[in-house]
């Protein structure tokens, strides 16, 4: 196993966000938390942040699986559940994977996939604060697989 690499994501509501991202080829492990920027510190989005192994799932792959997670076109908001929480952002945690998150959403904005711009804010992470225990693996100790994201 080569060295581990952390990612932040927020996707909306935590708790299926982590039940797919854990299910991935090459995720470590992961766990849920608020996350902000250096900047925004009082702003705290729910997130996973993901420890994986680049030699099995590369950052730019995981972030493909980040977009099927949920609509980053949509502006604070995931299904039901809404405010700035609940927005979509991708927290970086250096310079290279600043430039992967850019360069992924500039594909995904040119692909056409979507009518409406993508609003996925690109954030350096500032702080994460992990969620009592009770939030971590939700789905799996209420013997659920998914949630509405």
């Amino acid at each position: 196993m080569s060295q581990l690499e952390q990612a932040t994501l927020g996707a909306g509501c935590f708790w299926g966000a982590e039940a797919a991202i854990r299910a991935l080829e090459g995720v470590i492990d992961t766990r849920v938390g608020y996350a902000s920027a250096p900047d925004e510190a009082q702003l705290k989005i729910e997130v996973v942040q993901v420890d994986f192994d680049p030699a099995t799932l590369s950052y730019s792959g995981l972030i493909e699986h980040f977009w099927a997670l949920h609509d980053p076109t949509s502006v604070d908001r995931q299904g039901a559940d809404a405010g700035v929480k609940y927005r979509s952002a991708i927290f970086f945690q250096s310079a290279q994977q600043h430039t992967l998150a850019s360069h992924a959403k500039q594909q995904l904005e040119a692909s056409g996939r979507y009518s409406r711009p993508v609003v996925t804010h690109l954030l350096a992470l500032g702080t994460f604060e992990l969620a009592d225990e009770e939030q971590q693996r939700y789905l799996e100790k209420h013997g659920k697989t998914s949630c509405a994201l």
